[in-house]
């Protein structure tokens, strides 16, 4: 964000839709992701009437273009052109809830007017993601690797190259994971330390192939059941760890997941 642009009592910027809540009797107060100013939370005056050109412009994970006024407690959101809804992201509960816990993800991690435009682009292209049943297969395998990615770009990377205590290279084999410390620690540093996670050879390089892959050679990986389920246990626990709460939308998701009767959930 420039300074001139700080200046600027009228300002224009593309946006997310992260969150939205009533407040008064007639407006909403928004939560927007931007890729120059961060996360902004805006009042829109009137966007609950029933005429309001707005509305249709404030549904949650809409990618827009807004147009913005400065203001003493809110800055108000006064113009909104749709760029992009993602409409069978909509029509999707599955995939919506994996929209939901990214957007969580987000929301928690990033402070108001925090830039962070890398992650914004991550975002969006994972809400296009999701929208395209062909560029995701699995949506919960996208939202996984959403989530190792956004890790690095929030820069809580998990260090899953070297013991995290000797430093040494990490042999193949199975290792340990240290919430607090943020990555591996070898089974030699592990011996009579408490509270680590057990972390299967696999799963570490599932770990290190998201990291070091772009989503195109992501997406046709097929991974067990087990884990895959060893995977949303350490990212769940990590971002907890972090956050020192859990995210909502997990606790959704897995119940949802448990809710198919199906051997796979629809698309």
């Amino acid at each position: 964000m420039t300074t001139l642009t700080k200046r600027l009592r009228v300002y224009r910027t593309d946006a997310i839709i992260l969150r939205r809540s009533d407040w008064g009797e007639a407006d909403r107060i928004v939560t927007l992701f931007t890729p120059g100013f961060g996360k902004l939370r805006v009042v829109a005056p009137g966007a609950r009437k029933p005429q309001s050109r707005k509305s249709g412009h404030l549904e949650l994970f809409t990618h827009g273009t807004y147009v913005l006024a400065r203001g003493r407690t809110f800055d108000k959101l006064t113009q909104a052109e749709t760029r992009d809804y993602f409409p069978r992201l909509h029509e999707s509960l599955d995939r919506m809830s994996c929209a939901s816990l990214a957007a969580e993800l987000v929301d928690r991690f990033v402070e108001e007017h925090d830039e962070n435009a890398p992650l914004y682009e991550l975002f969006l292209d994972t809400l296009a993601i999701l929208d395209d049943p062909a560029r995701s297969p699995d949506p919960l395998l996208a939202l996984r690797y959403f989530e190792v990615r956004a890790l690095t770009l929030l820069g809580y990377q998990p260090q899953v190259h070297h013991c995290i205590l000797c430093g040494e290279p990490l042999e193949p084999v199975d290792q340990f994971f240290n919430l607090g410390g943020g990555g591996v620690v070898c089974p030699r540093c592990a011996a009579g330390q408490k509270g680590l996670l057990h972390l299967p050879l696999d799963l570490l390089k599932v770990l290190r192939f998201f990291q070091d892959r772009l989503w195109g050679e992501v997406r046709g990986l097929q991974l067990p059941a087990a884990t895959m389920a060893g995977l949303e246990t350490l990212l769940r626990r990590y971002v907890a760890s972090l956050l020192e709460r859990d995210l909502k939308s997990e606790k959704f998701l897995r119940e949802l997941r448990r809710s198919y009767t199906s051997e796979e959930p629809p698309a």
